[in-house]
């Protein structure tokens, strides 16, 4: 059976199967709906059922707690509807602009940055083009139906891709990168996928938070900034537990000392002795909180561990002001943390 979803506010509406959830019918049909993991770990695609009858495939509490649950909210990425739907959602301008594509790619070169994180530089075919926005991320097409996602560390236009893996012990793919996988292998992907990238329709300041390998589309965002000449004020932050972990901090106060219009400040959380670390210490978005008080015309773009959005999103709305609607979030999420509750 199919049902009819309505969109508050633009009325846009698409067709949904009873067994397909809303996210997925949305994307089919070309309707920007925000979403990050598709998985019901990173809530972004939360939004909320005006009127009609939803169930929600297994998703973590975190994301959708039964408090909101009760007062409508749903994760349409898990959301399979029962009936016609009125929902309330933001969506997403330009995020259909790019085809989705199936293509594969070969591996260029594979540099170690820190003891636990490989950056893989993909070639793609000569006669095909990947357009994208800067900040969405490729899902690597495994055996058995299996997928991994990864943003891309690059600005688009330049014929590869860069990827900036962390190894997780026991991970199906990373721990390819990390063993087997050499230069020339061929590997599959889709993408571009997402809806974490620079809305371009406004010229507030943009607070640029990124944790670990949370980097990696902050980097394309500002190798596509600096690309178009735009003068938008911004400030980087970066967050590791040690030094090691901003394995390109380097890069980041070059681009200080070129862009007139980007601050970077690197914050470390744990640091030990033998590292010799004399900069910021703590969380990465306290620092925010403690040199932004005021956020209120401000946009933020937040990239890291679902921990590390979430905080952020909680103190920049409750402490600093800013509106809800502007803070845009990529959490990445292992297939550990899909397995949680």
């Amino acid at each position: 059976m199919t049902f009819q979803i309505t969109v508050q506010p633009s009325g846009h509406q698409f067709p949904c199967d009873e067994d397909e959830t809303v996210l997925a019918a949305a994307m089919r049909a070309g309707v920007g709906l925000p979403y990050g993991c598709k998985n019901g770990a990173c809530s972004s695609c939360k939004g909320k059922v005006v009127s009609g009858s939803i169930t929600h495939k297994p998703h973590q509490r975190r994301a959708l707690t039964e408090d909101e649950e009760e007062k409508g909210m749903s994760l349409f990425c898990c959301a399979l509807p029962h009936s016609d739907l009125v929902i309330e959602a933001r969506e997403v301008a330009g995020s259909g602009d790019f085809p989705v594509k199936k293509m594969p790619s070969r591996v260029s070169t594979l540099e170690r940055v820190a003891p636990d994180v490989i950056v893989i530089t993909l070639q793609l075919p000569a006669n095909e083009v990947l357009e994208y926005r800067a900040g969405q991320y490729i899902e690597f097409l495994l055996p058995g139906g299996k997928r991994r996602s990864y943003s891309m560390a690059t600005a688009p236009g330049q014929g590869a891709i860069s990827l900036h893996i962390r190894h997780m012990p026991g991970g199906l793919f990373t721990d390819q990168v990390f063993g087997t996988m050499k230069e020339r292998d061929i590997l599959r992907f889709e993408g571009p996928l997402g809806t974490f990238f620079v809305r371009e329709d406004s010229d507030k300041p943009m607070v640029l938070l990124a944790s670990g390998t949370g980097f990696a589309p902050i980097k394309a965002i500002v190798e596509q900034m600096r690309a178009t000449g735009s003068k938008r004020p911004m400030v980087l932050y970066w967050g590791g537990r040690r030094p090691q972990d901003l394995y390109m901090d380097a890069l980041c106060r070059q681009w200080e000392q070129e862009l007139p219009n980007l601050r970077y400040v690197p914050v470390v959380s744990d640091a030990l002795p033998e590292d010799g670390w004399a900069g910021r210490t703590g969380y990465v978005h306290q620092a925010v909180v403690a040199d932004q008080p005021d956020l209120s015309g401000w946009q933020v773009y937040a990239c890291g561990a679902p921990i590390v959005v979430e905080s952020a999103k909680r103190d920049f709305t409750a402490l600093c002001g800013l509106p809800d609607d502007e803070f845009y979030a990529d959490a990445f999420t292992t297939e550990a943390d899909l397995a949680k509750p």
